[in-house]
């Protein structure tokens, strides 16, 4: 048993009781297992895809779902219609990829990550063959279980700011205001230097489609990378991919404040706010098997910070998003925008940190976060709940958690909050005042980074198990 203080995949062995501590009334309980998970078994294409419809970045959806002014729920029924069956979005097809197929569910761990200078290797040999990685995707709980709630973090000390993070496999994909590198969670937390010179506001890893879609830049452009390219740039096994060049900037959009990607049946759109606009883009399967361009909505009175994107009753596609003023919603088959909560009680400037689509709510209710403060409403603008969530101090991060909580990331403390009724499940004191910003959740692990302008950066972990609360 090795002694307190010893690292595991480059994470510190004991509890960071000088940074945080728990109240003694917390409803929280946490555990201190590593990642029990094992991964799913689903390879991912390792090939680029071919374009046959030409090079360029931008483009429009077929005909068939060409802009529309009709007020009729028929423009998401166009796009149900191309790209709601299953063959449509089949992943990119390569020979030497697995016999599995990539699974369309992103919470299901890609076995394979990197396991790509394998494949190669006769089929009698694959099961072999995965057990074997560069990167170790199958990390052993070495620790004895506790109930003890508490937050860990790597030892890896990033020299620039950490701006986003995105989980590839099990594995980290950290974005900072130099570059873009890869936190082996496993092994001895190495970190693999992918792209430098770049800033990476934000990204998310979509490993069903083979890319991964960043906010980056100086000129803050939407850019997508392709897995398979930064694979390459670990492994530089594929002298093939290696000729390619690994990304595509979508629409030759620059100046990109947000985005948001979300999944409707089959269909995934990316909803990007920019400096005075709202763009629509939706992924055009093969042939195409990129973004396309679907709505745009330009000249916006009030300027989008964060924007979301939902469907009524399955029927009728809004946009929401949030501004200095308040929160703003645009029919996208009228292009009518209006406004659905703009807080009177306030008359300086409104800093909108979440929007959250409630769910069984038919794409009909939110929680909107601002300031220190959460109101529910729908999406016609009435309030649906006579309860105002209230944060214990002025967040400098908010973030949704899929364990249908909402998490506050404050200078004092980190609070743990019911997304349904904004009652605090618990909280984490600080030992000392420090910024903390949210990374990236999945499963019971949520992740985040310290914030230090001009200073080292480091990230942390916990471990949200909803059994283990229920008993505290």
């Amino acid at each position: 048993m090795p002694q307190q203080g010893e690292a595991y995949g480059g994470l510190t062995e004991e509890p960071l009781a000088g940074s945080f501590n728990t109240t003694q009334d917390s409803t929280l309980i946490m555990t201190e297992a590593e990642e029990r998970r094992r991964a799913a078994g689903h390879g991912e294409s390792n090939g680029f895809h071919s374009n046959h419809h030409g090079s360029g970045n931008q483009g429009n959806l077929p005909d068939l779902v060409q802009q529309s002014s009709s007020s009729s729920p028929s423009t998401l029924d166009a796009l149900k219609e191309q790209f709601g069956c299953e063959a449509s979005f089949s992943p990119f097809g390569d020979p030497r990829s697995y016999q599995t197929s990539p699974t369309e569910d992103e919470e299901q761990s890609s076995a394979g990550l990197f396991t790509s200078e394998l494949l190669h290797q006769e089929q009698a040999r694959l099961a072999e063959a995965r057990k074997i990685s560069v990167v170790n995707v199958n990390p052993t709980n070495i620790r004895p279980h506790s109930d003890t709630p508490e937050i860990r973090k790597y030892k890896k000390r990033f020299n620039s700011e950490i701006l986003c993070a995105a989980l590839w496999g099990v594995n980290l994909l950290v974005g900072t205001e130099n570059g873009l590198m890869l936190l082996d969670r496993s092994g001895q937390g190495k970190v693999y230097n992918l792209i430098t010179r770049r800033r990476f506001l934000q990204m998310d890893v979509l490993e069903g489609l083979n890319v991964l879609v960043t906010i980056s830049g100086k000129k803050n452009k939407l850019r997508v990378y392709y897995l398979s390219w930064l694979r390459n740039r670990i492994l530089h096994n594929d002298p093939e991919v290696e000729k390619k060049q690994g990304w595509v900037t979508v629409g030759e959009l620059e100046g990109c404040v947000h985005y948001k990607v979300v999944k409707y049946e089959r269909i995934k759109f990316l909803v990007i706010a920019q400096k005075n606009a709202v763009e629509i883009y939706a992924w055009a399967p093969k042939p195409y098997h990129k973004f396309m361009a679907f709505k745009s909505f330009t000249d916006l009175q009030h300027r989008p910070q964060l924007v979301d994107l939902t469907v009524e009753e399955g029927q009728r596609l809004k946009v929401i998003y949030g501004s200095s003023l308040g929160f703003h919603v645009i029919d996208v088959d009228s292009g009518n925008p209006y406004d659905i909560y703009v807080p009177s009680h306030i008359q300086t400037q409104v800093t909108p940190h979440a929007i959250v689509i409630l769910p069984k709510t038919d794409g009909m209710e939110m929680l909107l976060c601002y300031e220190d403060e959460g109101v529910y409403v729908n999406t016609y603008g009435r309030i649906t709940k006579d309860v105002v969530l209230q944060w214990g101090e002025m967040p400098t991060s908010v973030a949704y958690i899929h364990s249908s909580q909402i998490m506050g990331w404050g200078e004092k403390a980190i609070e743990i909050r019911s997304v349904e009724t904004g009652h605090l499940d618990g909280v984490f004191m600080h030992k000392r005042a420090q910024r903390l910003k949210f990374l990236c959740e999945r499963n019971d692990k949520v992740f985040f980074a310290s914030v230090r302008s001009g200073g080292s950066s480091q990230v942390f972990f916990m471990t949200l198990n909803r059994s283990s609360m229920m008993n505290w």
